[in-house]
């Protein structure tokens, strides 16, 4: 008997090979497949008399067999299976190709159903059209069909045949949200909504099946935030003073304005460390916004308080940036800034051995500590205040839960600053993240220049490679990003690789070029953007591995080819990694797209330089799961692409009024169930 829980070995006609290709797809039971969902739908309900179908329609026809035969074609080289099929207003030819089983299949006399696109050789016909026998339980065709993401020797058809197998089982599934949030929210049962994500009769009913999928996942993500919230609230952390005189004393030693974004965030910040309870704060801000300078202003009120604030950056170089800033802005104070890299161990600029730095973090000597991954290796924190994390997203869970638990010996929490540079609409990133304070930085910080921005069609290729070839001559460098790693055959977009060899053979054959992509082992891309970032290279060739946490100042040039396969934020994200000087930068969107909405998209992309304002573009245009993946997120829904901000609001909602009637879950085992092992892993705690 097949249960949820039975292997997908366990299903008739899955064989050794099936069941592999399955669990590439990480579908290994019964209950797997079932919740792998389809990615889109083919509308083939729609069915369309004979004598009515015209050239280049896609339609769907229903009709009898009159004849049916296999032969090879002339030359003998493929096999072609002819059938007419014929309903009360005519007769069509329908051609498959290389199927000669559907001859045996198929018999004259069958009623069939077939979908497919019109041609006309002599005469209309359809060629390859999908089939499937006339039946009260079509999977195939007549009827929205579901389309799931397959992988090699695994067809659409045998997904739909197994899923369909299965669909019994799903008024076997545990419904874990409440019976009266159902009836409040108007959500359609859980086997029902199985049922109809799978094989829907209609758009509408698809609709209300993929709010409830995902309403299930926001509720769960929202249930432990807004508990997780709650259990900081009644936990202890250093109270440091939010001393107004001595930041204004800093301030007014910098060289520059603070925009008002910095100001706010700053005495957010500061108001939030003072009060005894643990800080838990995103800083948001654009490319550019100043984040860095509110860091450090965190970091001193931590050192000045006696306690020390460690900052965690993804990368070397990002890490070995915060250190000379913190070190040009600090030079006169009495802190000792240290950092601790896989490279490079120095407190105030001088070298330390690595057990030498343990030893100093470990006895309170250093008061601002800034690191890599490293740091998470052999050292204990005695006074830790505060935990600055940049980049939040690009670090694991259990990486920075790891740092916190360094400063075991002591029965407060640090405060917690969360980083990043992606733009994120405001009334998402309350509901994302709803166990965080949130301060955004919506200005640039004066002075910086802005970054022209230029959609090139390759009619004007050369002439950009000129420019930038007299860009690197006068002493700049430039990124080229691409959308792929490898080359592949079944597409004209540009691949790392193959740019690589043709820009170094054929275009900049003088220059020092080099490539960097996320297969790569993370020591090579450390030395390879370290080889950048020194000038050694005049080009680095890349992936979007590049989009976040890279800063190389000498940058004035970012071409990104086949630039209308990346979202609008995602683009911005690219344009940042230039213009972080004083140079001139320039943005060069290579396409080779003539979709006049596409081209629309990157025009309106080159006019705009507002992240915040793209953002919400892609939002509307390409949905949260373009906008957002689980890496941006910190929430992994296996649904994003059926969110939306009803659901989002819905879904807070409900957890604050279950959490008041039912605040330890008690009362719904099943979901406590869920929302356990997702506490165990949010942010730092």
């Amino acid at each position: 008997m097949i249960t949820l829980d039975s292997q997908i070995t366990e299903l008739p006609k899955v064989g050794a090979v099936a069941a592999k290709s399955l669990s590439k797809l990480g579908i290994t039971t019964a209950r797997d497949l079932l919740f792998y969902f389809p990615y889109r739908y083919l509308d083939f309900s729609k069915f369309s008399p004979i004598s009515e179908i015209k050239e280049n329609e896609v339609v769907t026809i229903r009709g009898h067999i009159k004849t049916i035969q296999s032969r090879y074609s002339f030359r003998g080289r493929m096999s072609l299976c002819e059938a007419i099929i014929s309903d009360n207003s005519g007769s069509i030819k329908i051609i498959w190709f290389n199927q000669p089983y559907l001859a045996k299949t198929l018999q004259p006399g069958d009623e069939v159903l077939l979908s497919g696109v019109v041609s006309r050789y002599k005469t209309l016909q359809m060629q390859n059209p999908i089939y499937e026998k006339a039946s009260d339980d079509n999977i195939h065709t007549g009827r929205l069909v579901p389309v799931y993401h397959a992988t090699e020797n695994l067809y659409n058809r045998t997904i739909r045949t197994l899923v369909n197998q299965l669909l019994p089982l799903a008024d076997d599934v545990v419904d874990i949200i409440p019976q009266a949030i159902i009836q409040t929210q108007k959500l359609p049962a859980l086997s029902d909504t199985i049922r109809t994500l799978h094989f829907p009769d209609d758009y509408n009913l698809l609709k209300q099946a993929q709010r409830r999928i995902i309403f299930d996942e926001v509720l769960v993500q929202q249930l432990a935030v807004q508990t997780h919230k709650r259990e900081l609230q009644k936990t202890i952390a250093p109270a440091i003073p939010a001393d107004a005189e001595y930041i204004k004393q800093f301030l007014d030693t910098l060289p520059f304005t603070l925009t008002n974004g910095q100001k706010r965030a700053i005495w957010d910040i500061a108001q939030d460390m003072e009060k005894g309870q643990p800080m838990n704060r995103l800083l948001e801000g654009d490319v550019g916004s100043g984040k860095t300078l509110v860091a450090l202003v965190a970091a001193m009120l931590t050192a000045k308080a006696g306690k020390q604030a460690v900052i965690l950056a993804p990368t070397e170089i990002l890490a070995q940036q915060h250190y000379d800033s913190f070190r040009n802005y600090l030079h006169n104070s009495p802190y000792a800034v240290a950092l601790l890299t896989r490279t490079f161990r120095t407190v105030n600029d001088q070298p330390q051995s690595k057990a030498e730095m343990q030893i100093s973090i470990a006895n309170d000597s250093i008061n601002i500590i800034i690191g890599t991954h490293a740091l998470l290796q052999g050292v204990t924190f005695s006074n830790l205040g505060l935990v600055i994390v940049d980049e939040q997203h690009r670090f694991g869970v259990h990486q920075r839960s790891q740092l916190v638990k360094l400063s075991e010996q002591s029965e407060t929490r640090p405060h917690l600053l969360s980083m990043t540079a992606t733009p994120i609409p405001r009334t998402l990133a309350l509901s994302i993240y709803g166990d965080l304070d949130i301060s955004i930085l919506p200005e640039r910080p004066a002075g910086r220049l802005p970054i022209a921005t230029e959609v090139v069609t390759e009619a004007n290729r050369q002439q950009s490679y000129d420019f930038i070839t007299k860009q690197i001559a006068s002493g700049r460098q430039a990124f080229v990003v691409t959308p792929r790693v490898e080359e592949d055959d079944t597409t004209t977009l540009k691949s790392a690789k193959q740019e690589v060899f043709r820009l170094q053979t054929a275009v900049f054959p003088n220059l020092r070029i080099g490539l960097m992509h996320g297969k790569m082992k993370g020591v090579d891309k450390e030395d390879i953007m370290t080889s950048f970032h020194n000038k050694e290279l005049d080009i680095l060739v890349a992936t979007s591995v590049i989009e976040i946490g890279i800063d190389v100042p000498n940058a004035s040039i970012i071409v990104i080819e086949d630039a209308e396969r990346f979202g609008l934020a995602q683009l911005h994200q690219l344009r940042g990694r230039v213009g972080r000087d004083k140079h001139e930068s320039y943005c060069m969107l290579f396409t080779q797209s003539e979709d006049p909405a596409a081209l629309e998209r990157l025009n309106i992309f080159a006019q705009t330089a507002d992240g915040f304002k793209l953002a919400e573009l892609d939002l509307q245009q390409r949905g949260f799961g373009s906008l957002f993946g689980t890496q941006q997120t910190g929430y992994d829904f296996k649904f994003v692409r059926y969110l939306t901000l009803d659901v989002l609001k819905i879904g807070q909602e409900s957890a604050a009024e279950l959490l008041q009637t039912d605040p330890d879950l008690t009362k719904n085992r099943a979901l406590k169930n869920q929302v356990d092992p997702l506490l165990e892993q949010i942010h730092l705690e």
